[in-house]
Parts: C-alpha cells; structure tokens; sequence
C-alpha cells in the first residue's frame, strides 16, 4: 500500500517498466542466441530515465513518446550492424529495383526469431501478475554490466602471467594501442615491397595474359552451394589457397587487382594516384602487351568502370550493349553472356596480330540479385549455385576455345570477393559491409594453355597466405622463363611467393589477424573487438 507521503509527492512513486519489459526481455533473448552485441551501460541508463518519477501526466506521456526513438536507435546500436549513416552514404542504394529491394527485405526476417519473440510475448501477458519483471529486468542489466566489468580483471591477469612468463613464450595482449600498432606496422612494411618485373627479352615465347576478375565468387560460397571442387577449378593449373582479396567490394578489389605491383595499401590510398611500378598492366605494358578492358556489364554501378580507367587502363573495346541480355543485375542494367563477350573479343584479339596482349575482364553474373533472362523476354530469379553452374560452364567452353587456337595464353581466374551467402550474426546474406575472411578468402586458379609444360592430373596448390603481390610476382617469373626452348617449370615459380598477413578494409571496417584471432574495427570507432567465431570463416 501506498503511504499518505507517497500519495501527496508524486516524485516519491517509483514506477515500473511496463511495456518495456519486452524491450529488455528480447533484448536478452536475443543475446542469448549471439544477436546482439549488448551495451549494457546505454541500457542500463535507458531503463534508469523510463524509471525516474515525474510529477505530471503530460511529462510522463512526453517521455514515452521520447522513449519510442531512442529505443530503436539503442536496439540498432546494439545488433552488429553497421552504423546507420553507412547505408546513407551508399548512392547506388538507390538504384537497386523493386523487385531487390523486395528480396532485400525478406532477409531481415527471421521467422525463428520471431516465433520465439511471439511465445516472449504470450509469457510477459501471463506472468506480469505473478513476477515483478521489473526487478527482474533491472536485475539482467545489472549482471550484463557488472560481468562487463569484471571481464577486464582476466586480460589484467593474462598480462601479468605474460610478463611473467616471457622467457618461455611471447604473449601480447589485443588491446586498442597494440592492435593500432601492429595495422600500421603492417602497412609500413607492405609500403616496401614491390615486383621487379624483368627487361624484355628478345628470344622470348609470346604469350597473352588474360585476367577473369569475377564478381561474388568465395570459397565460402562454393562449401554453401556443394561447388567447392567442381569441374573448371579441377582443371586448372595452379589454386592459390588461402587468397586474401583484402575488400569486400568491386572498386577497391579491381583496383587492388590493378595494383597487384606493390604491397597492399590502405582503402584510403586506393584513390590516391599510384606510382607506375604498383600498375600490373603498366608493368606488362612496358614488356609489348597491349593492354585492353572487358566487362559484361555497363560497369555504370558506383563508378566501377571509372575506377579502372583511373589505373591507367583502356575503355573497353566492346560494351555489354553489344550483346543480347543474358541477366538483368540488381540494378536493372543489362548483364551478357561470359561465353559470348570472351569469345567476340578472342575473335577480335586474333585479328589483331598483336604479340602480346593482357585482359582485364570483369564479370558480375554472380552477384547478388541478378535475374535470369527467359525466351519471352521477362526475367526470373536464379539462385546462386545455378548461376555459378552457368559462369563455370561457359569460362570451361572458353577455355576449350584458347587450347584449340593453338596460341600461348595464360589464364587468371581472380575473384573480387565472396557474395555473403548465408550472412553471419552481424550481417544479412548478401551484405558486405564488414570484410569478413568468409567473404575475402577467395578461390584464385590459373590455367596455362599452350605453354610447354609437363601434364599433371591435378592442381599445383600453394598453401601460404597471399595477396595480389603474389600474384604479380608469379607473372614476372613466368615472362622471365619464357625464352625460346625452355620448359614452363610451374613448381619452381611457386617457390617462395611473396606471403601476405591478412589484412581486409572497405570504407566502413578493418578486419585483422592478429595471434591466432581475427579482430574488427567499424568506422568511427577506436575500440576493436574479436569477430564472432561465427563470422571467421
């Protein structure tokens, strides 16, 4: 009962949390099942300003009205998404069509989630009379921040022990100041390596280089869809591993692939002009190779043909326009055909008489959204193992093609990044915000056709964390192996490829190894935090 003093001061009332029980409650729910990326101080003092007394109605009614916002912006800030503002800062957003933006949504629904939310509900409704979930509420918050607390006593500890310890083992603790160091450490060291690519040789072996950059291709993707040994990577030559594409989106990762010359840079000197001896083409373009661009796409998207024309590269000699339309990209665009893009331009590169020529071709047939093209002219949805069946079938037929030419081709198969499949806890399918390994470890092969050497029945594989430099270098050695009489000796040129740590950014995040652990640091913020086991793939 109240007392006649709690009845004559209002502000001595203390009231519950009512409705907002479920906040919390969900909350917790969704914390248990690893949703969440809980911040037990802001809602800590969120539920504090619902419980403050106010004398007056109209104050109480105006708070829950305040409350409302404040809430979603909390809830937001407490999932693993990206901050808000990042969506906003993406213009191509808004190009995407209805029937994407349809799709887009249906991943936000989480029917298990729901249906769990649903039973949370019915609960609150029957136990409101029996429990003080209030107390219960309040009692969850402040458990979640006084483990937050006292989770710094271990890492004190650990240190201690390491110290103590350090004639046995060297252990550094991941905190913000090491972590910061060791990223700048990183690119310091990347600044100093380059190719040294050879002079031109006057008995060389002509040969041309063409490179299949393929949009949303991750060795994670092919484990999702049962294609992770399929017939084209069988047939290769050479399968790089443990490829880092250091992004998880088109620009950078073609410009990364551009520059393959040099050590990786940071996302943010990526729009810096490049010095001559990071230009992979430049380099090859100095040794006779006419460079030339390829996409079977407008290449419109985000300025994605810009940003390889800004790295010294042609326009392309063919556009998707002159092709019927094989799909319809997310964005409405028309997509054509790989099997017929590379097959006009090889007819048009043996007419050409050039000696050497090196191709940078892009294809986005994989990405997310696209819609297939049928024979009445309307458009239907493909999954992704189907249409990754179809890119693989058609760079098989093509491959058939340069053997049957007869002429001396080697061939890069070299994905920008992984299409985000089955998403993780803190993003959607399909989203790329956070560079994740399962969406920067991609599947790098290369096939050597007519080059004189001896037949193996499977892949050479190098096992070694690598980048683009790697790659950049194991051209240089095979231009400098290509003299008249000699033998393609691939197992040697593989010895001793440049490693690369890795290390993955996009304009939003950082994603680093560091000791054993995978760390992750979003835009605008210092702190780094262990990416969930879930997400490090």
């Amino acid at each position: 009962m109240n007392s006649p003093a709690s009845i004559a001061n209002p502000l001595a009332r203390w009231p519950g949390l009512g409705l907002w029980n479920l906040y919390f409650l969900a909350k917790f729910l969704m914390l248990g099942a690893g949703l969440l990326d809980f911040q037990a101080l802001p809602n800590l003092l969120f539920a504090a300003f619902l419980l403050v007394p106010l004398p007056w109605r109209w104050l109480r009614i105006g708070r829950q009205l305040l409350a409302v916002p404040i809430g979603i912006v909390l809830f937001y800030q407490d999932t693993w998404l990206p901050p808000f503002q990042r969506l906003l800062a993406q213009p191509g957003v808004f190009d995407f069509t209805a029937d994407y933006l349809l799709e887009l949504l249906g991943r936000f629904i989480n029917w298990n989630l729901l249906g769990t939310l649903l039973l949370l509900v019915v609960a609150y409704f029957y136990l409101r009379h029996w429990l003080r979930l209030s107390t219960l509420s309040l009692a969850g918050l402040l458990w979640l921040a006084a483990s937050g607390l006292s989770s710094i006593a271990p890492v004190v500890s650990r240190q201690a022990t390491a110290e103590v310890t350090t004639q046995q083992a060297t252990v550094t603790v991941a905190d913000n100041a090491t972590l910061d160091a060791k990223l700048k450490s990183f690119f310091d060291s990347e600044r100093q390596r380059a190719t040294l690519f050879p002079a031109a040789r006057p008995d060389e072996q002509p040969f041309d280089l063409l490179v299949i950059n393929v949009c949303s291709l991750a060795w994670d993707d092919l484990s999702t869809v049962g294609l992770h040994d399929n017939p084209l990577f069988a047939r290769l030559d050479v399968i790089f591993e443990q490829f880092n594409s250091a992004t998880s989106y088109s620009g950078p990762a073609a410009i990364r692939m551009l520059r393959a010359s040099c050590g990786q840079a940071s996302h943010d000197m990526l729009y810096q002009p490049a010095p001559e001896q990071c230009l992979l083409f430049e380099n090859l373009a100095r040794l006779g190779f006419e460079r030339e661009t390829l996409l079977n796409h407008s290449g419109h998207f985000d300025g994605f043909l810009g940003d390889i024309v800004n790295q010294r590269m042609p326009q392309p000699a063919l556009t998707n326009a002159d092709f019927p339309r094989a799909l319809v990209g997310f964005d409405g665009s028309p997509i054509a055909s790989d099997l017929a893009v590379l097959q006009r331009w090889w007819e048009r590169r043996l007419a050409s008489g050039e000696a050497h020529v090196s191709l940078f071709y892009n294809t986005i047939s994989l990405h997310d959204g696209n819609r297939v093209v049928m024979a009445d002219g309307g458009t239907r949805a493909a999954d992704y193992g189907s249409r990754a069946n179809r890119l693989f079938d058609e760079l098989g037929k093509f491959l058939d093609e340069l053997q049957r030419s007869g002429r001396r081709v080697v061939v890069a198969i070299v994905p920008e990044h992984g299409a985000a499949l089955h998403g993780d806890r803190m993003q959607l399918p399909g989203m790329r915000e956070i560079p994740t390994p399962s969406i920067t470890h991609v599947p790098v092969g290369l096939k050597f056709i007519g080059m004189d050497q001896p037949d193996r029945r499977e892949p050479l594989r190098v096992a070694a964390p690598s980048s683009y430099l790697a790659l950049s270098e194991l051209v240089s050695r095979i231009y400098a192996n290509q003299g008249a009489g000699q033998t393609l000796d691939v197992a040697g040129l593989l010895e001793g490829l440049p490693t690369t740590e890795h290390v993955a950014e996009t304009s939003g995040a950082q994603v680093m190894d560091f000791q054993g652990s995978t760390y992750m640091r979003l835009q605008g913020q210092r702190d780094w935090q262990p990416l969930p086991k879930e997400s490090n793939r």
